[in-house]
């Protein structure tokens, strides 16, 4: 039995204060509305109960920021695609900022586990004067647990409008692609951050963003296998491949950082569920 789970969560601004409302169907909905620095800002744990995603199981996540709010978004685990016997198992988020909103959506990663069939999708629509950070983690296989990513597929799709598209398909059998030194020369986590806005950065900000996310990874002990570059006038994307998640996350956490204070002037605060 297949599960198609969706949620709605609409987050407004109603006076001083940023509220979340959502609407759901199936296991997923939000645990908690937090609020950490205040009013403005209001924090969201996304949880699935089922913790994992099977052939022909769908998510679908619609976030809806509106003018003047300002929103965070979590979850509390990874998201787990597991072994198909054929049927593609789909996760589908689309966000979409009025003018003037902002988003953060910082979940942690997604497990693909050796013979997934996993579809992950994620469409960000953001009107002049929106602004997103976001970031979008995939581990193929669990290395640790001595069980290598060498059957099934993944494929990964980001977008912004008409302005950026990004859409690979990575399989268990391309040794090329998964162990080339053109490729990712044996690692397993890749990750992607990125700002995005409704219109375009222009120069100074982009290169400010740019120079502070290049300060963070020069320190870092991925600076070898990442980099940060500007596809579009209207993003700036951070990319990393690392051996494991956690080094990579570590790496994402602080550049997401050092944007909110450079971008936002807002302090590097971290969601709660970042210190369990």
């Amino acid at each position: 039995m297949s599960w198609h789970a969706r949620l709605h969560l609409d987050l407004q601004r109603e006076g001083a204060r940023t509220v979340g409302r959502f609407v759901h169907e199936g296991p997923l909905r939000v645990l908690q509305a937090l609020y950490p620095e205040g009013d403005a800002i209001c924090h969201n744990v996304l949880v699935h109960p089922p913790g994992g995603l099977v052939g022909g199981d769908v998510l679908e996540v619609h976030v809806h920021v509106g003018r003047g709010a300002h929103g965070v978004i979590t979850t509390p685990g990874a998201a787990r695609f597991y072994r198909s016997d054929g049927a593609a198992a789909m996760q589908h988020t689309r966000l979409v900022l009025a003018d003037g909103a902002r988003l953060e959506w910082l979940p942690h990663e997604a497990l693909c586990y050796s013979g997934c069939v996993a579809e992950n999708r994620l469409e960000m629509q953001v009107a002049a004067g929106g602004e997103l950070i976001g970031w979008d983690l995939c581990a193929l296989g669990l290395p640790a647990a001595g069980q290598p990513f060498e059957r099934g597929s993944v494929l990964q799709q980001l977008s912004l409008g008409d302005a950026w598209l990004e859409r690979g398909r990575v399989r268990g059998d391309d040794a090329a692609l998964l162990d080339g030194p053109l490729g990712f020369a044996g690692r397993r986590c890749l990750a992607t951050l990125w700002f995005a806005a409704g219109t375009d950065l222009g120069r100074q900000r982009t290169e400010g963003a740019l120079a502070a996310a290049r300060e963070v990874i020069g320190a870092h002990g991925l600076a070898p296998t990442a980099a940060a570059t500007s596809p579009h006038g209207q993003v700036v994307v951070v990319r990393v491949l690392a051996p494991l998640v956690e080094p990579a996350m570590e790496l994402l956490r602080a550049v997401r950082d050092a944007w909110r204070v450079q971008l936002w002037a807002l302090p590097p605060v971290q969601p709660r569920l970042w210190a369990l």
